[in-house]
């Protein structure tokens, strides 16, 4: 997949989300926002008030985005890949979890950078 052409598959989509976050310090925030976001849409269930429902994005964007702001400098991307990137979150998640994601950045890339290609879906 070159910088000019969309991927077709969540199989062709997950090589360039792992390439944008390369960088444990990155990953570690998304950890921490998607088990925030879980965590707050357990408690909206739980509690009466609705407007909760609208807190678990904020909190799980919020940590995830800095992360690519501060740490990998680069465009989150959900701004170009909706429901696949949300797909690639909880996909993360569920590794880095499970102690694997670190073993995926070193399948897909191995200890030298991503093809030239591969941040080029998310740069800013």
């Amino acid at each position: 997949m070159t910088a000019t052409t969309r991927p077709g598959s969540f199989a062709e989509f997950w090589p360039h989300y792992v390439g944008a976050h390369r960088r444990p310090g990155c990953r570690a925030l998304h950890y921490v926002g998607g088990i925030g976001a879980l965590t707050v849409l357990a408690w909206a269930v739980w509690s009466p008030n609705p407007w909760a429902l609208l807190l678990a994005p904020v909190v799980g964007y919020g940590f995830a985005w800095s992360g690519h702001l501060c740490i990998e400098g680069n465009r989150p991307a959900t701004f170009g890949h909706v429901w696949w990137s949300l797909r690639g979150e909880f996909q993360m998640l569920w590794l880095g979890l499970t102690g694997r994601m670190a073993r995926e950045v070193e399948r897909l890339f191995g200890s030298s950078a991503p093809p030239a290609d591969a941040p080029l879906l998310h740069q800013r």
